[in-house]
């Protein structure tokens, strides 16, 4: 099956912080500031807090010291071909200890659609009439079955095909080292009690860019995902009324294994003597 090999890719020199996935690590950049947006855990998932207007970028790094294939989708839909997706659909190839940015939906080798939060309405899926799935991003890695025959690491390129309109990763990559801020361990006491929050994001097609990719073979080892990782978005009002992110000025303390007892003390001084109790003050 061919696939989309990036031209231009890069190795990260800097472990990327909070990244989900262990095959492979995965990001969201802020393509503005060029940071990870910061990941929140919260009951077993990843979350990131979009801005609407705001481009990204989502960053995928080969951990392995060998190729694998990412079937990339955002809100649902393959980020490559358009389709609904599958997992058995067309990804990015990355080569052992690349990372890459894919910056946008592919419109052909050369370009894409710049990846930007978009209100629920206009995002992408909504209007194609695909809103189930809004504000979730996916990865399914795929190891590859190499032939015994294959040279290691030898490419075979394939020429361009229109029922496949597929690519690989794209833009260079500007990353700035992430905070180590750790995700918050504190959470609203009760989300029932808190107001409906507003329509959530989904992504939208965005402005035309400049991206270069070629094709590449590859032979998955299995039809099953090796590894797949997941990362949820919403607006950041949202992630505080959901409890996920803490509400402002409600900074978490640490837990007290004993809320309700007084610190360690030893015995205290008695009060001062009155004039009527001297003797026994002496005494005491």
């Amino acid at each position: 099956m061919r696939h989309m090999l990036a031209v231009v890719c890069l190795v990260l020199l800097i472990s990327p912080a909070h990244a989900a996935g262990r095959l492979a690590e995965v990001l969201v950049i802020d393509r503005d500031s060029g940071t990870p947006l910061r990941t929140y855990y919260h009951r077993g998932e990843y979350w990131v807090a979009g801005k609407p207007g705001a481009r990204y970028a989502i960053e995928i790094r080969n951990t392995l010291q060998e190729r694998i294939l990412a079937v990339t989708s955002v809100d649902g839909i393959n980020v490559l071909t358009g389709d609904t997706a599958r997992w058995d659909q067309s990804g990015y190839v990355l080569h052992g200890d690349e990372a890459y940015e894919i910056t946008g939906w592919r419109k052909s080798q050369a370009e894409v659609a710049a990846f930007e939060f978009a209100a629920a309405p206009n995002s992408y899926a909504a209007r194609t009439g695909r809103s189930a799935n809004l504000g979730v991003i996916g990865v399914a890695v795929f190891r590859e079955r190499v032939p015994e025959h294959a040279a290691p690491g030898s490419v075979t390129a394939a020429p361009p095909s229109a029922a496949e309109r597929e690519n690989s990763v794209d833009s260079r990559l500007r990353r700035a080292e992430a905070d180590e801020a750790a995700a918050s361990g504190g959470k609203s006491a009760s989300v029932a009690a808190e107001p409906t929050p507003p329509a959530k994001l989904g992504t939208g097609h965005g402005a035309r860019e400049q991206s270069y990719v070629d094709y590449t073979d590859f032979m998955r080892a299995g039809s099953r995902p090796n590894e797949l990782v997941r990362i949820r978005y919403d607006s950041r009002d949202n992630l505080i009324a959901l409890g996920i992110i803490p509400r402002p000025g409600a900074t978490p303390v640490d837990p007290n294994p004993f809320p309700g007892s007084p610190l360690a003390h030893f015995v205290p001084d008695p009060p001062p003597c009155s004039r009527g109790q001297a003797r026994q003050c002496v005494h005491d």
